[in-house]
């Protein structure tokens, strides 16, 4: 078993300790963003908002991100999860690696809405959460990527994160020596960019 998948697993398990009939269930579907790359699990945005949101008793939150995931590989795992974890909500936080790998937009758009379409299947709320690449792939490519979020959320009428790192992504000092991933100390703007949207929901 890689390193991943026991990571994997074991954020599923620190998450669904948490469970309660009461609350609504959230599951995050992410990539090494979610995930916590580089940081320690109970700092990760994730984490972050379990807490946030078991101070108003609100809702609990299943973990299922993967690092290096892509939307192939989160449409193949998902309908397990859904079947596992039966969630209210699916946070939806894929393509950031379809994008970096120059993947097709078509394919990574159509596994999207697929997912979209599963969730929506099982009676879950979605929400998408919006990724931008550098502007070294080009104008064209950029453009059209970050795009496809916006013209998903407005086709399936569901909530959308605009963009997770805003706030984050332009300023060096809160991202690792990678170039790519979040540090710790840039996690609650992460939460920030994403609690407004879903606090509706879950009200």
């Amino acid at each position: 078993m890689t390193f991943v998948r026991i990571l994997f697993i074991s954020t599923v398990i620190f998450f669904t300790q948490f469970a309660n009939a009461d609350q609504p269930k959230i599951m995050v579907m992410g990539d090494s963003l979610s995930a916590g790359y580089g940081i320690k699990l109970d700092e990760g945005w994730v984490s972050l908002l379990q807490k946030e949101l078991a101070k108003k008793n609100k809702a609990t939150i299943v973990n299922a991100s993967v690092s290096g995931e892509t939307t192939s590989g989160g449409l193949t795992r998902l309908p397990a999860l859904l079947s596992q974890h039966k969630p209210d909500i699916v946070i939806l936080e894929l393509g950031g690696n379809d994008g970096l790998r120059g993947h097709p937009l078509k394919i990574m758009r159509e596994n999207l809405q697929a997912m979209i379409d599963l969730g929506k299947s099982k009676g879950a709320t979605i929400v998408l959460v919006g990724m931008q690449i550098p502007t070294n792939y080009g104008a064209r490519y950029t453009t059209q990527f970050k795009e496809v979020y916006p013209e998903l959320a407005e086709k399936n009428k569901i909530a959308l994160v605009p963009f997770l790192l805003e706030g984050v992504a332009m300023h060096s000092e809160l991202i690792q020596n990678d170039g790519i991933h979040p540090t710790a100390e840039a996690q609650p703007a992460i939460v920030k960019n994403v609690m407004p949207v879903l606090l509706p929901l879950i009200q």
